[in-house]
């Protein structure tokens, strides 16, 4: 191919990058569009092609008429200043009027502003201009709740959904479905604001595209979603909470997602996406990488794929056409290939200093092996596959340029060795204080939070050492989350918070340290995940607890001891429903990209109108604030820290040492090899010690017992002398410090001598003292 030969091949100009970044999906919402198709509103229906008497007479009577006789008088008027204005459009339908006025351009605010200008242009205007603005809205609301107009959402979201219109849709259009929705909503832990929120969105889908809340679409959701989140006028996850609501009602088919994150998350890229988001040049080359991650694809998961693509991708190919522009060949000459490699063996980051400036910070880069065996495997895939289709890969064929030796690993494997020991060697003899730190947490919170509900709001009460004010709640109905503030500061603390993370954070240490698992392991224990086994030959039921295949696809069952069974407990007790069912939640896989099936999982929470999982990164917030408040420290004075990681290896460490067979503990944790076990397991020096002088009293145990004697004073007077008199080597005889040695001039002959002599000595001693006196 002409390119490999060191031609430069064809490139991508601005365009085939824009058709990259359109190719990207910025969130999974577009599938479940295409899946869950919104509502379109029609050209017209049975309601807005009524005439203006049949309008009016509908309007002005029940279940849209109003009970006050004041009330009703403002409607009619209101109404018949309406439908006046609308009259005076073209159209057929009153929806078709409705948009040539421009009202629904204009928004919910603007538009009014059209119809009091048309008002006074006919000499009916009222000399205040805001009665005339009311007038108006009061005459638009029953259009609308009629369906004899559907508003934009646009219109209905700028700046807001109209006033009463909940009431109203309520009232007049879905008295049912807003009672269930009303109900499901003081059911939940919501607040009054979240509810009022949530109801105004489904009356703003039910005004914009008609029907009841049983009419609702995934797709009319996901439409509102959008337009809430471009307008910025949504606070964080108040959108999210109406489907919630929505989908525990029963509304939408089965195969719907159980929560509106799925329309935010990131789903997985496909090669030719992984590849386009670096922006590389050379076309050949990138169809040739997008080509082998599809080749490897299928033999490996998807956080793997991302990671070839980085190195490919990024690392390797970019950062060459960065260097060398023009390069389209993958024969590299020597003095490119080193090149990049110093490159890739060092990461440059920005820092903010003091000042608040920002400063390139150049280091070596910790996955730099990683990389190169990436490239390397590249090189030698193509090879091997050239040999068995030459057609498709001959062509890229070429020497690699990463060497074996480029890959020696073994001073790293010593290095992280040795940091992973000196991790564990720090750690275990403050787990115990860890603990208790967090069991004394979590009862002082929960003490708190006990006595705060049972405080009248306004009174002091005293908790856990601690005394806090319940404060005076707002108008409205009181949130779930209950607060206490500082008599003298006047500080507010979130007390349901606090006792939500001090329990978290005592369940997270309690059954890691307990089971040796992995975070992931962890986030994905389930009700289900508890069984029992029976013994044949006893009958006795043995707890176990079933970790799900995560790191190396291989599932395992830990034996459940009491004080796991009740950390267990007490997470169940928790999280059940008032049924006594443990909800369904689900969880999005942070590797696979994808969302899971619901399950009951042990570790999730109540979020809003929803319960959902507590991830990986929250178990590690979590953690991190459990330990700050603990105050543990190292012995340099330094707070000490834990990743959840460290409990594996304390967990593999502690079982070894208490004489559990390392091929047991490789079962228990799931390793493929010994050798990952052992390299889990810290070595102390008292191991050492205590192995070696064991293994000494062994060796002494199969001599004779008439070789040891009890030495005369004498004999020990003078083997204590030769430690302090004829250490020349080192310069320490016995002497004072600072004086001069008396043997600094002897001869070599006597020095000799005197050495031949006391080795004899020593060994004459150590088969024959006691084992005390010697040590």
């Amino acid at each position: 191919m002409a390119s490999q030969a060191g031609v430069t091949g064809s490139r991508a100009g601005p365009a085939g990058d824009a058709r990259d970044r359109s190719r990207f999906p910025v969130s999974a919402a577009a599938g479940w569009l295409e899946q869950f198709p919104a509502r379109q509103v029609p050209r017209s229906w049975p309601a807005t092609e009524l005439e203006r008497a049949e309008v009016r007479d509908r309007l002005l009577s029940p279940p849209f008429a109003l009970a006050k006789p004041a009330g009703q008088a403002t409607r009619r008027f209101g109404l018949v200043r309406v439908l006046d204005w609308l009259e005076q459009q073209p159209g057929g339908t009153w929806q078709e009027r409705w948009v040539a006025s421009g009202a629904d351009t204009a928004g919910n605010a603007g538009w009014r502003l059209l119809a009091t200008r048309w008002l006074r242009s006919t000499g009916r205007g009222c000399q205040d201009p805001a009665h005339d603005h009311c007038i108006f809205g009061s005459g638009v609301l029953p259009l609308i709740c009629a369906d004899v107009i559907r508003p934009s959402l646009s219109w209905l979201i700028t700046p807001r959904t109209p006033r009463h219109l909940v009431a109203e849709l309520a009232r007049a259009r879905d008295p049912d479905g807003f009672s269930a929705l009303t109900g499901l909503c003081d059911a939940e832990p919501l607040g009054q604001s979240a509810a009022n929120t949530a109801r105004y969105q489904v009356a703003t889908i039910l005004a914009a595209k008609g029907g009841t809340i049983g009419d609702i679409t995934v797709g009319d959701c996901v439409e509102l979603l959008h337009l809430i989140r471009a307008s910025g006028n949504a606070r964080h996850h108040t959108s999210l909470r109406f489907y919630q609501l929505l989908h525990a009602m029963g509304v939408f088919p089965a195969s719907a997602p159980a929560t509106m994150r799925a329309f935010d998350a990131r789903g997985q890229l496909t090669a030719a996406q992984l590849i386009g988001r670096y922006g590389i040049e050379c076309q050949p080359v990138r169809g040739l990488l997008v080509e082998y991650l599809r080749e490897r694809q299928p033999a490996v998961d998807y956080s793997t794929l991302e990671n070839l693509a980085l190195s490919l991708g990024k690392l390797f190919w970019r950062d060459l056409e960065l260097h060398h522009p023009g390069i389209s060949s993958l024969r590299l000459p020597p003095e490119v290939a080193s090149g990049w490699k110093r490159r890739i063996a060092t990461k440059t980051t920005r820092a903010r200093t003091s000042t608040g400036e920002v400063t390139e910070i150049s280091g070596p880069r910790l996955g730099a092996l990683n990389h190169l065996a990436t490239v390397r495997a590249f090189y030698l895939d193509i090879a091997q596959w050239a040999m068995e289709d030459p057609a498709r890969w001959g062509q890229w064929a070429a020497p690699c340029p990463v060497r074996d030796e480029d890959l020696t690993r073994k001073k790293e494997h010593r290095q992280r060795k040795s940091r992973m020991d000196q991790r564990t060697r720090e750690r275990m003899p403050v787990l115990p204080a860890l603990s208790a730190a967090v069991d004394r947490a979590r009862q002082e919170t929960a003490e708190r939070l006990d006595a705060a509900r049972h405080a009248s709001p306004g009174g002091l009460f005293t908790a856990a050492g601690q005394t806090l004010r319940r404060p005076v709640p707002g108008s409205g109905r009181p949130g779930a989350r209950v607060r206490a503030e500082h008599p003298a500061t006047g500080q507010r603390r979130n007390l349901t918070l606090e006792e939500h993370q001090a329990f978290w954070a005592w369940a997270t240490v309690e059954v890691l340290r307990m089971t040796g698992i992995r975070v992931e392991e962890l986030t994905e224990l389930s009700h289900h995940s508890l069984i029992q086994y029976k013994l044949p030959a006893t009958g006795e039921l043995i707890p176990l607890l079933h970790i799900a295949p995560s790191k190396t696809d291989a599932e395992r069952l830990l034996v459940v001891g009491p004080e796991l069974a009740e950390v267990l407990s007490a997470i169940i007790c928790r999280i059940r429903d008032k049924d006594g069912t443990v909800p369904l939640v689900v969880a999005y896989d942070m590797h696979e990209l994808v969302w899971l099936p619901p399950m009951p999982l042990l570790f999730q929470r109540r979020y809003g109108a929803e319960n959902r999982p507590i991830p990986a990164h929250a178990i590690r917030k979590i953690l991190h604030a459990a330990l700050a408040a603990a105050g543990l420290t190292s012995a340099s004075g330094t707070p000490l820290t834990f990743t959840p990681h460290d409990f594996r290896r304390l967990w593999i460490t502690e079982a070894v040492m208490h004489g559990m067979p390392p091929h047991i503990a490789q079962l228990i944790c799931g390793h493929q090899t010994i050798t990952a076990t052992m390299g889990y397991k810290a070595v102390y020096p008292e191991e050492a010690i205590n192995g070696h002088r064991a293994f000494i009293a062994r060796r002494r145990a199969v001599r004779p017992s008439e070789e040891y004697r009890t030495p005369s004073d004498e004999e020990w007077e003078e083997f204590l002398g030769h430690f302090e008199r004829r250490k020349l080597a080192l310069g320490d005889c016995g002497r004072a410090w600072g004086t001069s040695c008396i043997h600094e001039h002897a001869p070599l002959t006597e020095l000799t001598t005197m050495f031949q002599q006391f080795t004899a000595k020593f060994r004459l001693l150590a088969l024959t003292c006691p084992r005390d006196r010697i040590g």
